[in-house]
């Protein structure tokens, strides 16, 4: 049985893996070294101005940004892009819902989400055609394996291991809702810099696949 060889323009060597291998490192530990900041704080630990959601509002914009980079680049991937730039945009927004509340008007953030939500799913189900084979391009790439376990982990698993009710059964009478917030952001934060080092996995693949065609 043959297979097929891997596209020039996806080929990463060892060196480079390494390299990145060791930025990403580097990058986690700062972060977490925030997380410890927070924990030692004293009231509000994991509030809406702890240093955990101040970084993952960072992580989402700068992963919005990315995607805006990755879509304005000839013959890359545009449909992908948006509907991921949107995405994380959407997520920004989310994040920030409090302050919009507080500064707009209860809600605000609903209206501000579907503004940019429901364009952006009309023009890739528009060009649903085009989604799909980009879409295809990308979906066995590193970066792509990489978004899957942060989505999951953000969206899925943080969520879950996050209820109360599972954290109020395995403390009982030492239930504290920090040690419940703690545990749901701290997971969240980790999904958060899975999915921004999927973006830059994307716009590294990106960057190749124009080399390799320019």
């Amino acid at each position: 049985m043959t297979h097929s060889p891997q596209p020039p323009e996806d080929d990463v060597t060892f060196k480079a893996t390494c390299l990145r291998t060791v930025c990403y490192i580097v990058i986690v530990a700062g972060i977490m070294q925030l997380t410890m900041l927070d924990a030692r704080s004293g009231v509000d630990k994991f509030s809406e101005l702890s240093f955990t959601e101040f970084t993952q509002a960072i992580l989402l914009l700068l992963n919005t940004l990315m995607m805006g980079y990755i879509y304005r680049r000839p013959g890359a991937i545009p449909h992908v892009s948006l509907l991921l730039g949107a995405f994380f945009l959407a997520s920004f927004v989310r994040e920030n819902d409090s302050w919009l509340d507080l500064y707009a008007f209860d809600g605000s953030w609903q209206v501000i989400v579907a503004l940019i939500v429901l364009p952006t799913l009309f023009m890739v189900i528009r060009h649903r055609h085009a989604f799909a084979e980009e879409f295809k391009s990308i979906a066995n790439s590193f970066g792509f394996g990489i978004f899957a376990a942060g989505f999951l982990t953000t969206y899925v698993f943080s969520r879950l291991y996050g209820r109360s009710a599972f954290w109020e059964a395995m403390l009982g009478d030492h239930f504290q809702r920090v040690i419940k917030d703690a545990a749901e952001e701290v997971t969240e934060l980790a999904g958060y810099m899975l999915l921004f080092f999927a973006c830059i996995e994307l716009v590294l693949l990106v960057r190749r696949r124009f080399r390799h065609h320019g």
